[in-house]
């Protein structure tokens, strides 16, 4: 005899959609501060959410895009100032 209903969680689709604007959030955060650990982080981030299948492609995309832009900003400014990090 069973006294509850089964469990039906559907947070795996919320899971997703959560990273894919977090992988945003992340990227974009990552053009202005600490973008050697959020650029990584936004791109893996994305990449999980698109294979999974979200419903938020495009900010998957956009956080996708903003990850390989904070570390093509971390490059280029290693290569101006010979050093690992980067200020204003």
């Amino acid at each position: 005899m069973q006294l509850t209903a089964p469990a039906t969680r559907r947070t795996g689709i919320r899971d997703t959609d959560g990273m894919a604007v977090a992988s945003f959030v992340f990227g974009l955060l990552g053009l202005l501060v600490l973008n050697v650990f959020l650029g990584p982080t936004a791109i893996v981030l994305a990449s999980i959410a698109l294979w999974r299948g979200t419903q938020r492609r495009g900010r998957a995309f956009l956080g996708l895009g903003l990850g390989v832009a904070d570390l093509v900003v971390l490059v280029a400014f290693m290569q101006a100032d010979s050093t690992i990090s980067w200020s204003f």
